[in-house]
């Protein structure tokens, strides 16, 4: 299979870069754009492996930068992740543990998923004790925008409220109510044009910023809500990947189960590449505006998203393979994501490296290039990477902890998680048992070895359960009203009519006939 060759190089023989001689000008205040796409597989890219999606602009930016094989989201789902990023500290510290706006305790059977567990509380907003990446940048003198989803807290906890000086549709909502194409509904992002596509809008807005401001240091964060749900695309893009799906043969089944919930085991849905594709012209646009203002060889450029690709559950969109699972899972594919960082003044060109780096790295490595000192109280789980940019030697032997105590809507389960060098120990709250997984031998995560490496296994359960007891995590609780034949009922139900329907979808949305309304989501009449 070649996506799992070509993914197989990039994650696991990922070259360290060599040392990275930097040009005569290295700007002392440089411009940062920070690029975060919602619910983007790592294998969603061409760069990446994928063979089905086409993204020449993300593909040129990542050869232009440093590829960073063993990247991480601090979280398998959207606010916890981008909480991390704004603050450098992993979700368990800062408190905030799920989506903002999922049930916990006792409102979650109101579900009927009939769980082991009652979902640990959390916090539902960022707190003003923390100094945002934004807040740090604009006290030195960086005039800060914001585009896109924010999902960080309700009215009084906007971007604006945490150090972006203009915030460009950044709301409570994690999705485009309205879907993507206008009129949509957002309080800070009115509508001009029926039919515009969310994702230009917003690189529009953030390539304007870009032009009013090149006299300046500016921190600009365009924050996709692409390719979150709903998903949706043009007529033409759909043909075109309908056709590409024909060409490349379309399999007989395209999902398998795993665990509680099917899952997406081809890429081939049309209408997700068409979402994709749109989201990489969006890119393109804010690229093509740092060209035009002169300001390229001066700006830092970053590119990730906030949690794996989603391929259970929500729109069973993307297949992770070769990684296991996806959003909301507790598998690589859930937290293994696209991590580039292009640093114009040094001469990377698309170097890979395989250091485990994770989103709270963000923080101190943009201070870090910034010239500006860090803040080792505040992103307590983050280092820099600006030596490994530059191509020093980089030694660093930390363990990366995620903590979910909570059910995924993609069929993941409430577990913590610890990596250290090679091995990744998976903690599962209903009932205490533990997966260890050696990595660089197992990316599929599908061979268990923690029977016969029970020493080890105890050292990570140890530090891990420590760590968080250290930080004061919460974790879920036992439900008293839990029902083990209800359970097996909805499990019954989700393998005898679930998985058959959602066959069904996938070859309706890949036949000639296809279509979904009359105006193709709004966008008709419009340019993709």
């Amino acid at each position: 299979m070649k996506i799992f060759t070509i993914l197989s190089s990039v994650l696991l023989i990922g070259t360290m870069s060599s040392c990275a001689p930097q040009s005569e000008s290295v700007p002392q205040t440089p411009n940062v754009v920070f690029i975060l796409v919602d619910d983007l597989g790592l294998v969603d890219l061409g760069i990446t492996g994928s063979e089905f999606y086409e993204t020449p602009n993300i593909d040129r930016l990542a050869r232009e930068g440093m590829i960073f094989t063993q990247g991480y989201a601090a979280s398998r789902v959207c606010s916890p992740s981008r909480a991390s990023i704004m603050t450098g500290k992993f979700t368990a510290r800062h408190g905030i543990t799920d989506w903002i706006g999922a049930p916990s305790g006792e409102n979650w059977r109101k579900l009927n998923r009939h769980d082991k567990l009652l979902p640990a509380d959390y916090i539902h907003s960022l707190s003003k004790k923390d100094i945002t990446i934004a807040e740090a940048l604009k006290e030195n003198g960086y005039t800060t925008f914001f585009a896109g989803k924010w999902h960080l807290g309700d009215e009084g906890s906007y971007p604006e409220d945490h150090g972006f000086d203009i915030n460009k549709g950044g709301w409570d909502k994690g999705s485009p109510i309205g879907g993507f194409y206008s009129p949509w509904t957002n309080p800070s992002l009115p509508n001009k044009q029926n039919g515009e596509n969310l994702s230009m809008r917003l690189a529009k807005e953030t390539a304007e910023f870009i032009l009013q401001n090149k006299d300046t240091a500016f921190f600009a964060f365009l924050s996709f809500y692409a390719v979150h749900a709903p998903i949706q695309t043009t007529e033409s893009k759909w043909q075109h990947y309908r056709d590409k799906a024909e060409e490349m043969g379309i399999q007989d089944q395209g999902y398998q189960m795993e665990g509680v919930l099917p899952i997406r085991t081809v890429q081939d849905n049309p209408i997700y590449a068409g979402l994709v594709e749109s989201m990489d012209d969006a890119v393109g646009e804010v690229l093509d505006a740092l060209r035009r203002s002169g300001l390229e060889k001066n700006t830092i450029v970053v590119f990730t998203s906030d949690n794996g690709g989603v391929a259970s559950g929500d729109n069973f969109a993307t297949s992770n393979l070769p990684l296991r699972g996806g959003k909301g899972y507790q598998y690589e594919g859930g937290i293994r994501e696209p991590f580039f960082i292009k640093v114009p003044w040094l001469n990377i060109n698309g170097a890979k490296n395989d250091q485990p780096v994770i989103g709270t790295d963000f923080y101190p490595t943009i201070l870090d290039l910034a010239n500006i000192p860090l803040k080792p109280e505040q992103h307590r789980d983050g280092i820099s990477l600006r030596p490994i940019l530059e191509g020093k030697e980089f030694n660093e032997d930390r363990a990366l902890y995620w903590h979910y105590p909570h059910y995924g809507n993609q069929g993941g389960q409430p577990s913590s998680i610890i990596r250290k060098g090679d091995w990744k120990l998976i903690h599962y709250w209903e009932d205490g048992r533990e997966e260890l997984y050696h990595l660089p031998s197992d990316i599929t995560e599908n061979s268990n070895v923690i029977e016969i490496n029970q020493q080890l296994a105890a050292e990570l359960s140890n530090q891990l359960l420590e760590w968080l007891m250290e930080v004061g995590a919460k974790t879920p609780k036992l439900d008293p009203e839990y029902d083990a034949d209800l359970a097996q009922k909805r499990k019954e139900r989700i393998v005898n009519e679930m998985l058959p329907r959602l066959e069904k979808e996938r070859i309706n949305y890949l036949s000639k006939d296809f279509k979904p309304n009359a105006d193709w989501w709004g966008s008709k009449g419009t340019t993709d």
